[in-house]
This record gives structure tokens, C-alpha cells and sequence, in this order.
């Protein structure tokens, strides 16, 4: 399948990390890590007489879905992971860039942790997801580190091996965690920034878990104040800052106040694209102000929807063009038994799109 042109780095400090250039035909990314000076934002558009003209970049297109795994059912697909995802891969790979909330650990060690849900999946996830289309994984979520120590010790691990994609939200310190992936897509830089704040700890408590200045774990955004930092230093030498956020509660359609109050936080900070899981129900999308939120997007490839409503998902695609959400298209789908979305058409996909509309209604954002 054809695949987009774009580079992925990591931003550590004033240095871009190289992680791979995902052009080609098919083939998981190849990779050549090197060190390179932050970009600055890419110049205006100027014509002066006897002057090269400087091309301004064109519209680009991002793709999100929400909550991967691999369990149960879903586990066999990774004997092959070139294929494991093949049916959904078209759609995954038609934008020019691609992020999924990736809700398991990556390992193959650990103890699970005393909670009710505990995934794991092998390094072989990452190959799966780079094989049909996606490029940014964040794993800022209550499951990263669900086989305690060890298992958070094999997928830092994993990040270090040259995987065929961006890891975020999970690193050795609370610097790396927060780090953003950096992509060149077509001329754009785009930073994606993955953070955990979800409403519900009490029910699963991840608090302790979050990465400290010396101690590894999840982007936890215990305070948002941290967070809305590294919002504004990509914002510095990025076209467009993404947000993937895991928050809210559970069950709910209609977001939280607490997401309400994060979307205005990132947005003040210059977050132009704020999108999210964890409620497990697709939930309202639309403008703030100049930033586009998706407040929920539900279970993508999950092995038990639990509910008529959690079967409901689909993949959010955004035009953007000069920093800016110009269009959105939502291409909804179900569940199925295998655990992998089906994308709906006909009258089924009508009523699947006004239903998302029609949850809008709760979030007080604005339509495009």
C-alpha cells in the first residue's frame, strides 16, 4: 500500500532525535538515528524582485484512533505482524500522518499490578501498528505500566530498539516522557505530545506510576502547569502541536470539567490539536477557539467493547493548512467479534456521524 513522506524525531532538549523516514512502499520505515538543531518554523511566503520565491508547505492530513491492544483474540495477529492489521490498514495509511493511543505494556517480563485489567502485549505491537499505517503511538495511559517494574524496564527497552515508529508519553524520566515526537510532514513540523490525566484514579491509580525528574513512568500530568511547559516549547519550533490526552471518566459521553479545563489549559499554551481517550465511548468533537478537540475517540481495536456504545469508533481525520484545522472527516465503525473495527457505510455510517454531532451538544465547542 502506498505509504505517506514524512521524518519522525524526538525533541530532547535544543537537539531533534532522528527516528526514521517513513517513505516507501509498504515496508515498515527504515531508520538512520542522528542529532539535529531544533527547526525553526518554516518562513513565510515572501516574493522580492531578483529573490528566490520560499514555497509556502501545503494542507497535510492527520489521522487519529483511540484505544489499541492486543489482547486475547487479537493476540494470534502479532505471530504475523506484517499482516495483523491488514483489514484496517487502508484507512490507517491514507493520511500523511497517523497517531493511536497504543493502551498495553510492551514487554514480555513483569508481575501484573493489583488492578482489575492488566495488558501486555510483546515488542511485536509496534511492528503491527508501523506495518499498517501509524506512525505515533502514544502510551500515556493507566495500563503502560501494568506489569509493574520490569515490565515498564522492557518497554523503555523497546523504545531504545529503533522501533519502526514514535513511542510517547512513557520514558526514563519525566523529561523523556513529555517529550514530543517531531515530524516533518511535506515541508510541516508537527510535535505530538502524549499525557495521562485521567478523572477516575481512585478506581485505578496511576499517580504513582508518573515518570519523576530521575525515575522512569508515564507523562502523568499531576501538574498541568509541567505539561502546558512542553506544549510551548514545541509550539517554539512547531507548525502544529498535538495533544493526545487519556482522560475523563469512564462511560461518559459528554467530557468532564476537568477535560473542559485541560483543553482551555493546552489551548492557551498553543496546542492546536487536542484529541483523547480513556471514557471508552466516542465523545464530542469542534472548535476552541482556534484549537480542534476531539474530547474522546473511543476503543479502536479492542478484544471486549462491553457495551452496544463501546463498539462504536472510528478513525478522525483532520485537514490542517498553515497551522489550521480546516476540515475534519470522521469515518465511523463498529467493533467486531474479532476485535477489529468495521467501517460502516450507508445509513449505518449516516447515523454513526450524526450521533457524533449530536454529542457536541455537551462540550461547548463550536463546528469548523
Amino acid at each position: 500500500m502506498p505509504r505517506r513522506h514524512c521524518r519522525l524525531t524526538w525533541l530532547t532538549g535544543l537537539a531533534l532525535v532522528s527516528a526514521a523516514a517513513c517513505a516507501g512502499s509498504g515496508a515498515a520505515p527504515e531508520s538512520a538515528r542522528s542529532v539535529t538543531t531544533a527547526p525553526a518554523r518554516s518562513p513565510a511566503t515572501t516574493s522580492t524582485p531578483g529573490l528566490a520565491t520560499t514555497a509556502k508547505p501545503g494542507p497535510i492530513t492527520i489521522s487519529f484512533a483511540g484505544d489499541v491492544h492486543f489482547e486475547a483474540q487479537l493476540r494470534s495477529r502479532l505471530n504475523d505482524p506484517s499482516t495483523a492489521l491488514a483489514p484496517i490498514a487502508t484507512q490507517l495509511s491514507a493520511a500523511d500522518l497517523t497517531v493511536v493511543n497504543l493502551e498495553t505494556s510492551i514487554g514480555e517480563r513483569g508481575t501484573p499490578e493489583p488492578k482489575r485489567y492488566t495488558f501486555q502485549a510483546p515488542p511485536e505491537a509496534l511492528d503491527a501498528l508501523s506495518a499498517a499505517g501509524v506512525d505515533v503511538a502514544t502510551m500515556a495511559n493507566n495500563h503502560a505500566k501494568d506489569f509493574g517494574p520490569e515490565g515498564l524496564s522492557d518497554t523503555l527497552a523497546a523504545m531504545a530498539a529503533d522501533p519502526p515508529l514514535s513511542v510517547i508519553g512513557v520514558g526514563s524520566n519525566a523529561a523523556q516522557a513529555f517529550a514530543p515526537a517531531v515530524v516533518d510532514v511535506r515541508g510541516t513540523t508537527v510535535a505530538v505530545i502524549g499525557a495521562h490525566s485521567a478523572d477516575d484514579p481512585t478506581a485505578d491509580p496511576t499517580e504513582h506510576w508518573a515518570a519523576g525528574d530521575d525515575t522512569p513512568g508515564v507523562a502523568v500530568a499531576l501538574d498541568p502547569a509541567r505539561l502546558a511547559a512542553a506544549v510551548r516549547a514545541a509550539s517554539e519550533t512547531a507548525e502544529v502541536v498535538i495533544v493526545f490526552m487519556h482522560w475523563g471518566i469512564q462511560g461518559d459521553r459528554c467530557p468532564s470539567p476537568s477535560q473542559a479545563e485541560s483543553a482551555r489549559i493546552l489551548a492557551d499554551a498553543g496546542a492546536d490539536i487536542v484529541v483523547g481517550s480513556h471514557a471508552h465511548v466516542v465523545q464530542g468533537s469542534g472548535l476552541l477557539g482556534d484549537t480542534f478537540v476531539a474530547y474522546g475517540l473511543g476503543n479502536f481495536v479492542w478484544y471486549n467493547p462491553g457495551s452496544d456504545d463501546g463498539s462504536v469508533t472510528g478513525l478522525l481525520t483532520l485537514t490542517v493548512d498553515d497551522g489550521k484545522v480546516v476540515a475534519e472527516q470522521w469515518l465511523p465503525a463498529r467493533i467486531q467479534s474479532d476485535g477489529l473495527p468495521q467501517f460502516a457505510d450507508g445509513a449505518d455510517a449516516q447515523t454513526l456521524t450524526t450521533e457524533l454531532a449530536q454529542r457536541r451538544q455537551c462540550t461547548d465547542l463550536a463546528g469548523l
